[in-house]
């Protein structure tokens, strides 16, 4: 019994000993790094936020009104103007097509790629699109801008927009919704 009472003394203190609930409790280091970040950011925020700009009236200043000599100015021919380069012209039968329904009217991606070819589109496909479209679109890569208003013209499509994944980036796609029949 002796090697146990020094055991017992020990344990019976402890429990004696009241709790105390006032104590502090330390944050841990993420939770005062993310403290810290956040106070960081709201300063860099302040700092760097910008005030709207103000309109300003630039003037230049002129010098006093001397007379000076002015050189004769010899004629001489004007230097000849660039002219602005066209705009490249749409070739119609160089750029694919493609076109789906995605209204539910049977036919309409066959019509609609049928009036493209008439007009000169190259399609090369026509098939059904499972999504949300909210209007008929042609979608374009940013290459054929120029060809997508053109092929919305022609098919009387009011929308064109970027293409988007998982549509090809190499030709134009056209959707078609019940706005389209």
């Amino acid at each position: 019994m002796t090697a146990s009472s020094p055991l017992r003394s020990r344990t019976s203190s402890a429990s004696s000993r009241r709790r105390d609930e006032r104590g502090v409790a330390f944050p841990s280091p993420v939770v005062m790094l993310s403290i810290i970040a956040v106070a960081m950011a709201g300063f860099a925020f302040v700092a760097t936020s910008d005030e709207e700009p103000t309109e300003r009236r630039i003037t230049t200043a002129s010098a006093p009104a001397t007379e000076t000599p002015t050189p004769e100015v010899v004629p001489t021919t004007p230097a000849p103007t660039k002219k602005p380069k066209p705009k490249p012209e749409v070739q119609r039968g160089e750029v694919y097509v493609e076109v789906y329904n995605n209204s539910g009217i049977k036919g309409l991606a066959a019509g609609t790629a049928a009036k493209a070819t008439q007009v000169g589109w190259q399609v090369v496909g026509e098939d059904n699109w499972q999504g949300v479209i909210p209007a008929s679109t042609v979608y374009y890569p940013a290459r054929l801008e120029a060809a997508a208003k053109l092929l919305a013209l022609d098919l009387g499509i009011q929308r064109t927009a970027p293409a988007v994944v998982p549509m090809r980036m190499d030709r134009l796609t056209v959707i078609l919704t019940v706005d389209a029949a």
